[in-house]
């Protein structure tokens, strides 16, 4: 009877250890569960850091301009991940400071999202938009300097074509001048002639007829 009572406390210890092995590791896993993202959220506090920069510089002064664009840089070169690349691409296509290179900018657009599983979903659309921004301004300042060109070659062929109009115009005063001159030396020759002609012919003696 005691074998009996020993044996059947036994197995009850033992089911007692595996329903606690059993359990314990759930319970640890409860614990160390990571909290849960909102995605959404991330994204756009990404978002907001990006423009947050950009309007900073558009609104800094020129020393606070040349700090962020220092600050874009250095981080670009030391560690040009995709979102460094994004946010010195960023800063270099806003307008209305010294460092502002849209070419560069351009490049390193197209470089970022030549690879767009690298950023997150905002990060790309942002990085698309603005190339698209750049790409409209690049093509309205190459509008500009292709109207500039055409004006400054219209000006030029009008200049050209009023100076040959004053060339022409004072080589005709030049050769109706020296017409005249030949017309008075002929003119002044005649009259030399006339006088020394009149200064030769002799007087008649006065109450004499001829």
């Amino acid at each position: 009877m005691r074998h009996k009572l020993f044996l059947a406390a036994s197995i009850a210890v033992g089911v007692m250890g595996i329903s606690a092995c059993g359990t314990a590791p759930a319970s640890r896993s409860r614990d160390v569960a990571p909290p849960s993202v909102d995605r959404n959220s991330t994204e756009n506090t990404v978002i907001t850091s990006y423009l947050d920069v950009c309007l900073k510089l558009a609104r800094g002064t020129p020393a606070e301009q040349a700090e962020i664009l220092a600050s874009a840089g250095n981080d670009y070169s030391a560690a040009p991940t995709p979102s460094r690349v994004l946010r010195y691409a960023m800063v270099l296509s806003t307008p209305g400071h010294a460092g502002h290179d849209p070419v560069v900018a351009q490049r390193l657009l197209r470089e970022v999202l030549a690879n767009p599983e690298t950023l997150l979903p905002a990060e790309r659309a942002l990085a698309f938009l603005q190339l698209q921004q750049v790409e409209r301004q690049q093509a309205l300042q190459a509008d500009v300097r292709r109207l500039q060109s055409g004006a400054e070659r219209t000006a030029n062929d009008r200049i050209a074509q009023l100076t040959r109009r004053l060339t022409t115009e004072s080589e005709e005063v030049a050769r109706l001048k020296k017409l005249l001159a030949e017309a008075q030396a002929k003119l002044d020759a005649i009259a030399n002639i006339e006088r020394s002609s009149n200064n030769g012919r002799p007087t008649q003696p006065e109450g004499r007829k001829p």
